[in-house]
């Protein structure tokens, strides 16, 4: 089945993904493009409206991106917003100059009574808008009609006067949830203006990929690499839907997980589907590698090459069974990020993987049943697939393990003290009900040592932080303001049940300027 499908050309913006996902909330199938996209790429697709988004770049600035102007003509609605607007103006005559005082935050917009293009429709004469520009659009006489303004933005909303085209402006950002009215805008650019029936399901797109998978691996066999984590889990439990027991998955246990971790994977694997699922052990290989290191990122260096050594063995195992496809769980976001935003040169895909990136000789055909899909879109067709809710909304969890929670050198002995503080935050973050509502919650292991009084006796011993962040794609992340009382208990427990810390610390660091892990 071909869905229709909304184009997002990505001028840089730091919202384009978050356009994406409005779009895919109101079940309508996007894509992201770079500027580079031409108008042939997109007259073969089930094409029904583009929108071009924001960007950091000023339109008159040589070497800004542009747009192929057939696109124009491709007979569909296109909504610029904000340097997308600009530059629909731009390449239709109008200039384009830097604002008297540059506009960042909220406004109050007004609507045009006269103006009905249903754009607008089921909206506030006057609402609050996001903006975020330092240029505006001058001298456009004659250009487009005015939908809306503000007392500083003459044409925060227009309608371009253009034979056979149906081109929208807005001047500011509809998709962040500051602009009151912004997800009815977009709604009504999809449903009203490119006329849009709503056809993004996870029930089709369980069908349509169970097709695929099988018309693609035939009579072959498949191996899947599963860490336990949601996206390779749900990639797995897909690819087996398709193919039975023509698919192989593989875990590798690095001895860098969570306290029971592997025996959880195991169990789920072996215990829910009848597919051939093997566990290759290889804990003592990789913390025999990782001894006298502290360097975070020789760790990650080490960890991914032992990986890489490790599961090529399996491959050539699985090889020589039959195995002629490689599964792997990317995602949309990944694909974004492979894309050159200003039209360079651009990969199809990353060689990705969670640890540290598999060779591109691999001599297998690589299948990405979940490229189209955001985070919570994995999610969906996790419930859709009958994957249990305690393993569709499990938390991020890093490749390389507890290795970049374990700061300093990576012993044993420091990774039980770690497992045992880990648990404790987990099982409390759980018991408060606030295991969804968090991006991420765990315990990272010091290389610090502090002073305490335990019971009458003096202590010197490690300090413990606590980091738990709210996000939605984990690109940015706020510090989570947990309750007292939760990080009272944390506290407690870990001082008085982990033998070897005396001191928690809570995180209270977003990002950017940090980064959600230590290391």
């Amino acid at each position: 089945m071909r869905h229709e499908e909304i184009v997002i050309v990505d001028y840089g913006s730091q919202y384009a993904q978050l356009i994406a996902r409005r779009v895919r909330e109101a079940q309508v199938f996007c894509r992201i493009v770079t500027p580079a996209v031409k108008a042939a790429d997109l007259r073969e697709r089930n094409l029904r409206g583009i929108i071009l988004s924001g960007g950091p770049k000023s339109v008159y600035e040589p070497g800004a991106p542009s747009l192929d102007q057939e696109i124009l003509d491709l007979g569909v609605p296109v909504l610029g917003v904000c340097y997308g607007m600009q530059l629909i103006s731009h390449l239709l005559g109008a200039k384009v100059q830097p604002a008297a005082e540059r506009e960042f935050g909220h406004r109050t917009l007004t609507r045009n009574g006269a103006a009905d293009d249903g754009l607008f429709a089921d909206t506030s004469m006057e609402q609050v808008v996001w903006m975020s520009h330092g240029d505006q659009v001058r001298s456009a006489e004659g250009l487009f009609e005015v939908l809306a303004a503000t007392p500083t933005c003459p044409y925060a909303a227009v309608r371009f006067h253009s034979a056979g085209r149906r081109l929208f402006g807005l001047q500011f950002h509809p998709e962040v949830v500051h602009s009151e009215h912004g997800a009815t805008l977009l709604r009504n650019f999809l449903f009203r203006i490119c006329g849009v029936a709503g056809d993004w399901r996870m029930t089709s797109f369980v069908e349509d990929w169970t097709t695929r998978i099988r018309e693609t691996v035939g009579s072959g066999r498949a191996l899947c690499g599963v860490s336990g984590g949601v996206d390779s889990t749900v990639a797995a439990v897909l690819m087996h839907r398709a193919l039975g027991d023509r698919l192989d998955c593989v875990f590798v246990d690095n001895g860098l997980l969570r306290e029971n971790e592997a025996q959880e994977v195991i169990g789920f694997f072996t215990d829910n589907f009848p597919m051939n699922f093997k566990c290759v052990d290889a804990g003592a290989r990789f913390i025999a590698e990782l001894r006298g290191v502290s360097d975070p990122e020789e760790k990650r260096k080490i960890i991914g090459r032992i990986f890489v050594e490790v599961f090529r063995s399996e491959q050539q195992l699985a090889r020589e069974h039959g195995a002629q496809f490689l599964v792997q769980g990317t995602l949309y976001p990944d694909v974004i990020e492979s894309q050159s935003v200003f039209g360079g040169p651009t990969a199809t895909i990353k060689t990705h993987h969670n640890v540290g990136g598999l060779p591109k000789d691999l001599g297998f055909t690589l299948i990405e049943p979940l490229r189209d899909l955001f985070k919570d879109e994995v999610r969906a067709l996790g419930h859709e697939l009958g994957i249990p809710d305690h393993l569709v909304w499990r938390q991020p969890f890093p490749g390389p393990g507890l290795a970049v929670r374990v700061l300093g050198e990576v012993t044993e002995e420091r990774l039980a003290v770690l497992r045992k503080a880990d648990l404790v935050v987990r099982e409390e973050v759980a018991r408060a009900g606030l295991e969804r509502q968090l991006w991420q919650s765990f315990a990272v292991l010091l290389p610090v040592q502090s002073v305490g009084v335990m019971g009458d006796g003096r202590t010197y011993e490690n300090t413990c932080a606590v980091r738990a962040v709210t996000s939605v794609d984990a690109m940015t992340a706020e510090w989570a303001r947990l309750p007292y009382e939760l990080l009272a208990t944390i506290s407690r427990r870990i001082v008085n049940e982990v033998r070897g810390i005396n001191r928690v610390v809570y995180d209270i660091s977003s990002k950017p300027p940090a980064t959600i892990e230590w290391e």
